[in-house]
């Protein structure tokens, strides 16, 4: 059913649910995945070589995250981008045509409904025309 996942993820230990969610679809349905970090821009010019550090850092550990995936088999690739997260979210969806994304997203609190309506897993659900699981 899958063919193409879109996995976005955050550079740290929260990942494990999303990864483990992904590297079982992908098994499932023969799926080609590909790793995607964004790295929030929140400037220009003289932050240039700050960016360059943090995308070589990156892509170190999105090589990192894909070993599982490829020891399984599956086609994976990486790829680390700088800007604002859902929207290159978004963007990256549609240039790889992905027909799933699977997404790690925090749970929001019921009593606090006006909360957690700016997150990037909410962004992303609304503007994204591609299904997504998100993960919890």
């Amino acid at each position: 059913m899958f063919k193409r996942l879109l996995v976005p993820i955050a550079l740290s230990d929260r990942n494990e649910r999303t990864l483990r969610t992904a590297l079982g679809l992908a098994r499932q349905s023969g799926a080609r995945v590909t790793l995607l970090h964004v790295i929030y821009r929140i400037g220009d010019g003289e932050l240039r070589a700050f960016y360059q550090r943090l995308m070589k850092a990156s892509a170190r550990k999105l090589d990192l995250t894909a070993k599982p995936f490829a020891a399984r088999g599956i086609r994976v690739s990486a790829e680390a981008l700088i800007g604002e997260p859902a929207v290159e979210i978004v963007r990256a969806a549609a240039r790889l045509k992905a027909d799933l994304i699977v997404m790690g997203s925090h749970k929001v609190n019921p009593r606090r409904r006006t909360r957690g309506w700016g997150t990037t897993s909410y962004k992303v659900g609304m503007l994204c025309q591609c299904p997504i699981l998100l993960v919890k």
